[in-house]
């Protein structure tokens, strides 16, 4: 496997996808472990994930044809298009062996079995109860081909619901990881990993997107679930900006570069979430104290966030750390279609411009907010008139 990297010179520079980093990572896992199995409901080579088939292969017991993938009566890549028989098969070798597996499904198809992974919430609260239960390893979801990228799918295929769901939960045994490029897909790889008696959500994206930090700093942001990334940050700011999840962080770090060149004079910082918990920022074992928070992001400046999923589940989050008035959150609105990737953003007003009308609303800008109403209506045009974006992602 490819290097991680220790320092980052130019963040953003280079691309790379963390779908195909994790697919590298089960490979090795499944080298090394020959009890790890990967569920997959007909979506591995989909979801970038197939370098797993290099260190194990598919099972499988029927008659093979010569164009099926590498397959074998013992393979350990289980396909099947049932995501609720794989999450039972997948929660009985867990519980039976206490050896690891891993799920990976699109990221809509995920909500099909929310009531088997709310059931199991409740196994592991009861389970702590009982003496001789002995922890387990934790219940890992890979959710890729996510709602902000479903080119060719559509609207049926855009749905962030169970991230909802579980940070709704207060039983205290969820998590949901947004690594924000392939090097932090790497540590939630190792955080997954190490995880006991616990469900943990991780969300990404299979495109090649910006890389932003190295790897201790990936590792630094499971201390309290976030980080302020210095390249883009200034010291007292005016505004604190807030992402969580790899295309919306990246709109969000675009936008304060062009805030940077239109509003000079004002200061800003940029703070990235890897994880969330209930009614927190961060892990349940890991939750970021209030003083963190005030640190972080500040105690009085205005917060304009950038959710991977619903708005308002973020939002329920920074309320328990700072007043309504302080927040405007944006997020996926339930709008889309068969689109262009940077029309999906603008029709549930997460691209980079809207967080930048945020702004220039606040500071009465109206010039500005023309400047980027056109933009964002010049590339609408584009892509209704061409079928591809104007604006450069």
């Amino acid at each position: 496997m490819t290097r991680l990297p220790e320092r980052i010179d130019n963040p953003g520079a280079e691309r790379y996808s963390s779908a195909l980093r994790l697919g590298e990572l089960i490979k090795d896992e499944m080298k090394n472990n020959p009890s790890f199995y990967l569920f997959s409901p007909d979506e591995t080579t989909s979801n970038k994930l197939d370098a797993a088939y290099e260190s194990t292969s598919r099972a499988w017991a029927m008659p093979r044809e010569p164009w099926d993938m590498p397959e074998s009566s013992n393979g350990r890549i289980v396909e099947l298009l049932s995501e609720n028989t794989l999450f039972a098969v997948m929660v009985g070798h867990v519980l039976g062996s206490h050896e690891q597996a891993m799920m990976t499904s699109y990221e809509s198809f995920f909500s099909i079995i929310t009531s088997q992974v709310m059931q199991h919430l409740k196994f592991l609260k009861q389970s702590e109860s009982v003496s001789w239960r002995e922890p387990v390893p934790a219940i890992n979801l890979l959710s890729t081909s996510t709602c902000w990228r479903q080119d060719h799918n559509g609207f049926s295929h855009q749905s962030p619901a169970l991230i909802s769901a579980l940070l709704s939960n207060p039983s205290g045994y969820a998590n949901c990881l947004f690594p924000v490029d392939d090097v932090a897909a790497a540590a939630a790889f190792q955080f997954m990993k190490d995880s006991k008696n616990v469900v943990n959500l991780t969300t990404f994206n299979k495109t090649e997107e910006p890389r932003w930090i190295d790897i201790n700093h990936a590792k630094f942001q499971y201390q309290y679930g976030a980080s302020i990334f210095g390249f883009a940050s200034d010291e007292n700011p005016d505004y604190v900006f807030v992402a969580a999840g790899d295309i919306v962080s990246r709109e969000t770090l675009y936008a304060i570069q062009i805030l940077r060149q239109d509003m000079p004079e004002l200061r800003y910082r940029f703070v990235g979430i890897s994880a969330l918990s209930y009614d927190a920022i961060g892990t349940v074992d890991r939750r970021m104290p209030q003083e963190i928070f005030n640190d972080y992001f500040t105690t009085d400046k205005t917060i304009i966030a950038n959710f991977h999923g619903y708005s308002d589940t973020l939002k329920n989050i920074l309320a328990c750390y700072a007043p309504n008035w302080r927040l405007s959150v944006h997020g996926f609105m339930e709008e889309g279609s068969t689109t262009t990737p940077f029309e999906m953003l603008s029709v549930n007003q997460a691209s980079r411009y809207h967080l930048c009308i945020d702004v220039a609303e606040r500071e009465g800008r109206m010039d500005l907010v023309e400047k980027y109403r056109g933009i964002l209506e010049s590339n609408a045009k584009h892509a209704r008139e061409f079928g591809i974006d104007e604006i450069q992602l």
